[in-house]
């Protein structure tokens, strides 16, 4: 049997390489196909260009190396069963499950090595690619703002702006937890709050248009502070004119604010407790303030009486204590919301650098009986069913994905229910291995659906047996 396990994983090898080779050439360059717009006629240098590849190269490989193992062990399986070799194995009366031994030992392996490239090298590679996006960016008139960061954004006419946002979808320029200082005038403070935005340039490139929503203006004459103003908005449009000519973004450093996707998942347990804590301590100040303010509002102030605040200032009159809480508490609960977001970006983040790690596993249970059900599919076989279950697993992720972020679904849910489904319709395709009940000549359409409906139907029939 040793030298049967032998041959067994060399024949995956050959396989495995040329899938690992062919997709990973494939989906490299359908993705930076969309980014070579963007590299031409910048003059950058040979070394720039190989750089800005090679960073490109983990985020695809953490996709086909699972892919590959999927296509080596339907390609292999299906040619042991057409070639006689699954039959001649039956006939000495070799258990098939106890194939998969070796191969589950080898995906285990490979498993943990992916569970480690998820974990260092992607995240290094992601964060070293987006700087060294932004250094080519920089060598044309584009702004590049990042998250948790005050950006300065210097205009044409003298103004001098400063906006920080909690979370930038570079995509869709859309920015979320949006604020915004005007400190071009030294008499005046202007402060800007929006709950969401997006940024955009005029058709010129050279002015730049920030469309706000559901947030309020704060503006005070610094010599009458009696001029104090709060200007609610559902929508508010401001440009910023010459911005495109005049920004020039620093070279950013490896201490830089990292996406969700920069960080390890020791990075990533940490930002969280960071966030729960910041999230329960924002919760029990506002209860406090709103306690306070209730306790207030029940007992009552009396006009003009001299009563001290906490800070040594009179408290307003009650009508805009009442509006001033009211506003405080709106924030309040809008922070709290988007903290709950991160957080559960976050964690679907850790788990999706686990669950693509094990799909090799899974892959492997799930090959194995569907390449041993179709025997004369051939290579086409292969393809199509490769296809449709990287489709399928894909698709699954990125629901999962955006479920969890909708608060929807728990992020151990949705980046694991795909894995689950799949390794339990592999564990009933793996009862049935050995069992003559398809042949090489219904290996076609109708043999697919012949095998699928025994599938679906095989728990139902030992429960009736039973």
């Amino acid at each position: 049997m040793k030298i049967f396990t032998r041959y067994l994983l060399r024949a995956h090898v050959g396989p495995f390489l040329f899938a690992f080779a062919a997709l990973t050439g494939v989906i490299l360059i359908n993705t930076l196909a969309r980014r070579l717009a963007d590299l031409a006629g910048k003059g950058l240098p040979g070394s720039v260009v190989l750089e800005f590849f090679l960073l490109a190269l983990p985020a695809t490989v953490a996709l086909t190396f699972p892919m590959s193992v999927l296509v080596s062990v339907l390609y292999t399986f299906s040619q042991f069963t057409a070639e006689n070799e699954i039959t001649a194995l039956k006939a000495t009366g070799v258990d098939l499950k106890r194939l998969l031994l070796p191969l589950l030992v080898v995906a285990t392996v490979i498993a943990g090595f992916m569970v480690w490239f998820n974990d260092r090298v992607l995240p290094e590679a992601n964060h070293r690619w987006s700087v060294l996006w932004a250094d080519i960016a920089r060598k044309t008139p584009t702004l590049i703002l990042q998250a948790q960061t005050i950006n300065r954004i210097p205009a044409s006419d003298g103004r001098a702006y400063y906006m920080r946002a909690s979370r930038i979808d570079p995509a869709t320029n859309r920015m979320w937890d949006v604020s915004i200082y005007d400190v071009s005038d030294p008499r005046q403070a202007r402060t800007i709050y929006a709950d969401s935005g997006r940024t955009m340039f005029n058709a010129a490139h050279t002015d730049l248009v920030m469309d706000l929503y559901h947030g309020h203006m704060r503006q005070v004459n610094l010599d009458d502070a009696a001029t104090f103003q709060v200007i609610q908005f559902s929508r508010q449009v401001m440009g910023v004119p010459g911005v495109g000519n005049l920004l020039n973004v620093q070279n950013a450093d490896q201490d830089q604010y990292r996406g969700d996707r920069e960080m390890t998942i020791g990075m990533l347990r940490a930002r969280m407790d960071t966030l729960k804590r910041a999230r329960a301590e924002g919760i029990a100040t506002l209860r406090k303030v709103a306690a306070a303010d209730l306790e207030m509002a029940l007992k009552g102030v009396p006009a003009g009486a001299p009563v001290v605040d906490i800070g040594g200032m009179h408290p307003p009159p009650m009508a805009a204590r009442t509006r001033e809480a009211a506003q405080g508490i709106s924030n309040a609960v809008r922070s709290a919301e988007e903290q709950d977001r991160t957080i559960r970006s976050l964690d679907v983040e850790v788990h999706k650098k686990y669950s693509i790690a094990f799909a090799t596993l899974v892959f492997v249970i799930l090959g194995a009986p569907l390449a041993l059900r179709f025997p004369a599919g051939g290579i086409g076989m292969v393809i199509a069913s490769s296809l449709v279950i990287f489709s399928v697993y894909y698709i699954g992720l990125i629901g999962g994905e955006s479920l969890a972020g909708a608060g929807r679904a728990s992020p151990i849910v949705a980046m694991w229910i795909v894995n689950a489904i799949m390794t339990v319709l592999g564990v009933i395709g793996l009862t049935q291995m050995g069992k003559e009940t398809s042949t090489a000549r219904n290996a076609g359409f109708a043999g697919a659906m012949q095998a699928l409906g025994e599938m679906l139907r095989a728990p139902f029939t030992r429960r009736r047996s039973a």
